[in-house]
């Protein structure tokens, strides 16, 4: 019985030259979900007096709450930030009526967040705005090319996700972000 080899996986020296093109698309996509260019382009379209971080907030309360109630600790958690910037910013949040603070139903002493019809609203809305993006992006490439980046690109990107992961676990975690 013969073995795969990574060589055999990745394709030899071909292999290596997608690999290449790979880590530079990476160094270009990096730079553009670094200035956050979705996000501001949804902001921009959506809702011009929100902040990136606003945006982050919902995102992180949309993702936790299939798992139970959301805390302040499990936004921190998810967005990487420290615990009193994520109250600070979901304090925004609720001032600006797109979440509210209401009592856990599982332990009355324990406050959760919960979005509101607002909040609802504008993550419909900024989701409309990444699919609109997405779609102009693919408009002109064949439906066989664009069902195999979809199943691609969410295997890469679920690697990077167990790398990050399994570096975790090691203790090499990132530190989360304090800054203001």
């Amino acid at each position: 019985m013969e073995h795969d080899t990574p060589e055999k996986k990745t394709g030899g020296e071909d292999g290596e030259a997608h690999r290449a093109l790979i880590g530079r698309s990476m160094g270009r996509w990096r730079l553009l979900v670094g200035r956050r260019v979705l996000a501001r382009l949804a902001i921009d379209n959506v809702a011009p007096g929100l902040e990136i971080s606003h945006l982050d907030v919902l995102d992180a309360v949309r993702r936790a709450e299939p798992e139970g109630e959301v805390t302040v600790g499990t936004i921190a958690d998810f967005m990487r930030i420290d615990p009193s910037r994520a109250s600070r910013i979901v304090s925004d949040m609720v001032a600006r009526g797109a979440l509210r603070r209401e009592a856990s139903q599982a332990d009355a002493r324990r406050i959760i967040v919960v979005m509101t019809d607002l909040g609802k609203k504008l993550m419909r809305e900024v989701q409309a705005v990444k699919r609109g993006v997405i779609e102009t992006i693919l408009a002109d490439w064949p439906a066989d090319d664009v069902a195999a980046f979809a199943v691609l690109f969410d295997k890469f990107v679920a690697g990077m996700e167990r790398i990050h992961q399994n570096r975790e676990n090691a203790g090499h975690g990132d530190k989360p972000a304090t800054g203001a």
